[in-house]
């Protein structure tokens, strides 16, 4: 086991895969918050709302930096909704140092979640499209976190990687690869040891995680899950075109995560 999880590792680290499958760019922003995350320094961003019971930390898709969702209004969306706001930046994104590099991003999570310097049973875990995978990675790290919200997200990162990775450029079987993706990133296996509430956000047409991925996490999901459906938009633009429903769906789910869990049987 101790070997197998190595070449995970090794493989999730390689520079064909995250060359591929990453698309970071630089942008500044003010006052950034510093987290140091082993040899790497990640600029997050942190708006704390006044009297806030909960803080929301969120993982941004590909291709997207935090300074874009400063910049959407991100934070008094959630200062509304009483809740803070730490927007979560990636290695070699952003103002961030380093290079992108799936297993040491996984590693980061910890990290972020550090950062917020709240207990989990105050922190709601957000991860659109790519950062789904991180926000599913911290989730069970942090089972006690007080709840999972996935918009655009990604099921099985293994169809994600094989859409750009042939396993013979990185020296494996599609067997070996598939194993070795499956040791860190087994998702189903993730949401069914999550107890908490969930809430999936997806475009019934979006054209680049298709919604069955939504589907297939919410029914792995170990406690309740909601999922919400949008006619209007696709991956990108899911937002834009569903502002009001979206934020609705938030609030409710907020509402909800506020209420105690039930006790385990």
């Amino acid at each position: 086991m101790l070997c197998s999880a190595i070449l995970t590792r090794s493989l999730l680290d390689d520079p064909i895969l995250n060359r591929r499958y990453f698309f970071p760019r630089p942008a500044r922003f003010p006052n950034p918050l510093w987290v140091e995350a082993a040899d790497a320094q990640l600029a997050c961003s942190f708006h704390p709302a006044d009297g806030s019971d909960l803080t929301v930390v969120h993982f941004h898709g590909n291709g997207e930096v935090v300074r874009d969702w400063i910049d959407e209004g991100f934070p008094e969306r959630f200062a509304a909704l009483d809740a803070s706001l730490l927007l979560a930046e990636y290695r070699g994104y952003g103002m961030s140092t380093g290079e992108p590099s799936l297993g040491r991003m996984l590693d980061d999570v910890e990290a972020v979640i550090r950062a917020a310097d709240q207990p989990p049973e105050r922190l709601v875990l957000f991860g659109r499209s790519v950062g789904s995978i991180f926000a599913i990675h911290a989730a069970s790290r942090f089972p006690e976190a007080a709840g999972l919200i996935l918009e655009s997200a990604i099921a099985d990162p293994l169809e994600r990687f094989l859409l750009r990775v042939d396993p013979a450029e990185v020296g494996l079987t599609l067997e070996q690869f598939t194993e070795e993706v499956q040791v860190r990133l087994d998702h189903r296996k993730k949401m069914g040891a999550y107890r908490g509430p969930v809430l999936v956000l997806h475009a019934l047409f979006d054209d680049l995680v298709p919604v069955t991925h939504g589907e297939r996490l919410a029914k792995w999901a170990g406690g309740e899950a909601t999922i919400r459906l949008f006619e209007q938009g696709d991956h990108n633009t899911i937002l834009a075109q569903n502002e009001g429903p979206y934020f609705e769906a938030i609030a409710r789910f907020l509402a909800r995560v506020r209420r105690p869990r039930p006790a385990a049987p």
